[in-house]
C-alpha cells in the first residue's frame, strides 16, 4: 500500500510526520530517516487496529497545491 506522508520540523528540531489518509496517525524521530521508519510502523499499527475495530482503513484524502 503506498500512502502520502508529511513531515515537518517542530521547535526542536524533532521531525513530525503524520499520514493524512488514517486519522491519528503521527509519529516523530531525531531524523528525517528515523521520522519515516517510525511512520512505517505506526501505520501497520493503525490499520490493523482499525480493521480489528471494523473501520475503513483509510479515508479520501487529496494533496493539492495552491499559490499564495
Amino acid at each position: 500500500m503506498k500512502l502520502t506522508v508529511t513531515l515537518d520540523r517542530d521547535e526542536d528540531g524533532v521531525w513530525v510526520v503524520e499520514c493524512p489518509s488514517i486519522p491519528g496517525c503521527v509519529s516523530q524521530g531525531q531524523t528525517r530517516e528515523e521520522a519515516l521508519e517510525n511512520i512505517r510502523d505506526a501505520i501497520t499499527a493503525c490499520i490493523q487496529v482499525r480493521s480489528e475495530r471494523g473501520l475503513p482503513l483509510t479515508i479520501e484524502t487529496y494533496q493539492v497545491e495552491v499559490m499564495a
